[in-house]
C-alpha cells in the first residue's frame, strides 16, 4: 500500500470520528486532537479504528505515536513492514 493510499484511509477514518471536519484541509504535521477538537475517547476510537482497518496490531503503549496525519502514515507504514 502506498503512502497516499494509507493517508486516504486515515482521512476516511477521521471523517467517521469527526464528520463535521474538512479533513482535506487538515495540516498533516499538526496534532489531530487540537485541529479537530476531539476528546480522548474520540482519539482512542480513532486509533482503534486504525488498528482494525489496517490489521496493524498497534500496542497500547504506541497509541501516542498517532497524533498527526504524517505520524499515522509513518507508523502504519512501519507496522505494515514488520
Amino acid at each position: 500500500m502506498t503512502r497516499e493510499e494509507i493517508k486516504a484511509r486515515v482521512l476516511d477514518i477521521l471523517a467517521g470520528i469527526a464528520p463535521e471536519a474538512e479533513t482535506e484541509l487538515l495540516d498533516p504535521e499538526t496534532d489531530l486532537r487540537e485541529q479537530l477538537d476531539i476528546d480522548s475517547m474520540d482519539y482512542l476510537n480513532f486509533v482503534i479504528a486504525l488498528d482494525d482497518e489496517f490489521n496493524a496490531g498497534i500496542p497500547e503503549k504506541d497509541y501516542t505515536k498517532f497524533t498527526t496525519i504524517d505520524s499515522c502514515v509513518r507508523q502504519l507504514e512501519t507496522l505494515g513492514r514488520s
